[in-house]
């Protein structure tokens, strides 16, 4: 076999029609071997000679795409140091394109003999552990352009490729759960029915199933355990895991773009499945332990700011050229349209606290590529401080875990929230405005994959996570739901009413407020997962989405109103905070919006501050839009009512007087269908309303 030197940049492996470059950073080896693997078990050993600025690298010709390998490590094993080199374990590269095959749990991919954690384990890891794989970079993208949906455009759809498409009563058995179920015209249809405008995919980065699942018959269904920060995970392809699965993921980015759908990935660069000191080795720790995680003042341990085992060493500048170097990667190659960061506080922890000057987003900003990507922080982790909602630099967008929470509280009838849930409603201003942000830097949500689905938001007060194997310990014990009167699954007519109409409520008050909004992949059709919080863990029938045959009724339709009526209207979806008062250069002697109680009357701080406080009138003013249109031109739209009825009794709203004569009704949460936009009874400025307790209207009236 030929060697030649070959180059030290890119890392990875990079196939260039005639054979292939290798190249693994590596500060802390003595030697490095690359092992190609054949179908019968055996490998070809290729030593990396060549070194520059720590990279060993070599090309070899004749090499092509699907090629299984691995990389052995020869160093120091000296875990007191921090040193977890050890050659007869079969590394994955941390920069492979393509994964193949799964782990198969045993001792031999640990790093030492259990019991022993000190210890240093020769058992070969080769047959029991994953291989990288070769692929082949070329690709017909035709003429596939990014959508580029500007954020107050954009509504989420938050979805697991699996859970999404398992049972979809459309898809051929043999495409569900896979990138190209994704790609098929039955899913595509229902997205752009619904209005969804970015699919948020969570984890396809290859991840790995934690040896303590797998010993009890589960697995990481979420998916938040990654080792391959390149690869698409192998078990969403349906053609194969030779490289397949990189071709059948830009198939399925095609088809959505098509669609005018983004893709966005929740990705997890602040951990990786190797775990602590106890955790397997796979990849990372092998290579250069002390590189790439952050160790604790005992160099045996490992910080952890994820509740994961480890957290990423994000001084490192290898750790941030591996971040760079996906993100550009998957939006270069991929085509994928932005990222949603788990956990991004840690990625903040340059040393110990969280920094918003830390390096990596000094990075994300300078870069050509990443910057101009949609980038949404989950902007909170487990470590001390950890809670930055409203902290991160002015380019990111975040999910507003204290929207979640204050629209949550109103509905199930808790005091003192209506001065809160008013700055929510209207974009959360004291969260985002003093550092240059506008309203679309709130990503809103009632629900995610994370906690109760909305179906179970209005049915459990308690989690039920025993199927989790936790003793009911795991997952969120304070839920902020309400099960409206009966605990579970129940027949009674009441009940059920009241929690439809519930749903119908989060719905509407996510559709119409001001910001970004996420819908939770199935809530549309009231998917219950019975009382699991915590679903990280059930890869089965409790989690996926069981589609209803055909695919429609009233909770559905209602969605697809509410999300239709916010994209025909701008005031929903403004890009600019609310003033408080008249725009100048308009006819308009209103306010751009206004506050009143349900009698009618201006609402005033006592009113504000009243712990009873459940009930109130929003009227958005549609002639005083202060942001241009994107050729300067005047936004106008008509203007709206909302009222919101979350005490528990029906109330009396009187229509304000002097903000418009005549209304209509377009939503009502108190009837099955919601009244959809266009079919309600008109009203008159004075006039009294009923609304029945917990529901909500909105009236319309033109501009």
């Amino acid at each position: 076999m030929q060697v030649w030197p070959g180059q030290a940049y890119p890392l990875g492996a990079t196939y260039d029609g005639a054979g292939t470059n290798f190249a693994v950073f590596t500060e802390v080896a003595d030697r490095v071997e690359l092992c190609l693997l054949h179908d019968d078990g055996s490998e070809t050993a290729v030593e990396l000679r060549e070194s520059d600025a720590f990279v060993r690298h070599a090309y070899v010709p004749g090499v092509m795409p699907g090629q299984r390998y691995g990389l052995r490590v020869h160093g120091p094993y000296e875990p007191g140091r921090g040193l977890r080199c050890n050659s007869a374990k079969l590394l994955l590269d941390p920069y492979a394109k393509a994964v193949s095959g799964t782990v198969r749990w045993g001792e031999e991919v640990y790093g030492y003999h259990f019991g022993t954690p000190d210890s240093r384990n020769d058992l070969d890891s080769a047959p029991h552990t994953m291989a990288s794989v070769v692929i082949n970079p070329y690709f017909d993208w035709g003429d596939d352009r990014p959508p580029r949906t500007e954020y107050h455009h954009t509504v989420i759809y938050e979805a697991h490729v699996k859970g999404l498409t398992m049972r979809h009563p459309g898809l051929p058995e043999e495409l569900r759960g896979t990138y190209a179920a994704l790609a098929h015209p039955a899913v595509i249809e229902h997205l752009t029915k619904l209005g969804v405008t970015a699919l948020e995919l969570m984890p396809v980065h290859q991840f790995v199933h934690d040896h303590r699942l797998v010993d009890m018959g589960l697995s990481n269904y979420w998916g938040y355990n990654t080792i391959g920060f390149f690869a698409p995970h192998n078990a969403y392809a349906s053609w194969g895991d030779r490289g397949q699965q990189v071709l059948e993921f830009k198939s399925a980015v095609r088809a959505l773009h098509e669609a005018g759908i983004e893709v966005i990935l929740d990705v997890v660069y602040n951990h990786t499945a190797e775990g602590n000191h106890l955790g397997p080795t796979l990849s990372f720790k092998g290579i250069d332990n002390r590189q790439y995680y952050r160790l604790a003042d005992d160099p045996r341990y490992y910080m952890d700011t994820t509740g994961t085992g480890n957290s990423l060493l994000m001084r490192s500048p290898h750790v941030l050229q591996l971040i760079m170097d996906s993100l550009r990667y998957w939006v270069t190659e991929m085509h994928v349209d932005g990222f949603r960061f788990d956990l991004a506080a840690t990625l903040a922890r340059q040393f110990h606290e969280v920094d918003r000057l830390s390096s990596f987003f000094d990075l994300v900003q300078q870069d050509p590529v990443v910057s101009q990507v949609k980038l949404i922080a989950e902007p909170w982790d487990v470590g001390e401080g950890g809670y930055q909602v409203g902290n991160f630099p002015p380019m990111w967008t975040e999910w507003n875990g204290k929207y979640r929470d204050t629209v949550r509280d109103l509905w199930r009838g808790e005091p003192r929230t209506l001065a809160e849930f008013a700055s929510r409603l209207t974009g959360s201003s004291d969260l985002y405005q003093d550092d240059g942000r506008r309203p679309l830097a709130s990503i809103n949500f009632v629900t995610c994959h994370d906690g109760f689905t909305l179906h179970d938001l209005v049915s459990y007060n308690d989690k039920y996570n025993a199927a989790n194997g936790e003793d009911n310990r795991d997952g969120e014990s304070h839920n902020r739901s309400w099960n409206c009167g009966a605990e579970g699954e129940t027949d009674d007519p009441d009940v059920l009413a009241l929690r439809t109409r519930q749903m119908r409520n989060f719905i509407a008050t996510l559709m119409l407020s001001q910001g970004v909004p996420m819908i939770s992949h199935g809530d549309e059709f009231a998917r219950t997962q019975r009382g699991n919080n915590n679903a990280y863990c059930q890869d089965s029938e409790l989690s996926w989405l069981d589609w209803p045959e055909p695919l429609e009724g009233d909770l559905l339709e209602f969605t697809r109103a509410m999300v239709w009526l916010r994209r025909d209207h701008p005031v929903f979806r403004r890009r600019r905070f609310f003033h408080g008062r008249p725009v100048e250069g308009t006819h308009d002697d209103l306010s751009d919006i206004a506050w009143f109680t349900p009698e009618g009357d201006e609402m005033t701080q006592r009113d504000w501050d009243s712990a009873r406080a459940s009930a109130l009138t929003v009227f958005l003013n549609g002639n005083a839009i202060s942001e241009p249109g994107a050729r300067g031109e005047r936004i106008t739209d008509d203007s709206f009512l909302l009222m919101f009825n979350a005490s528990p009794e029906p109330l009396d709203f009187l229509v304000p007087v002097n903000h418009g004569r005549q209304w209509q009704v377009v939503v009502d949460t108190a009837c099955p269908d919601g009244v959809p936009p266009g079919s309600g009874t008109k009203v008159a400025a004075g006039e009294q309303i009923t609304l029945p307790d917990r529901s909500m209207t909105v009236l319309q009236r033109p501009a």
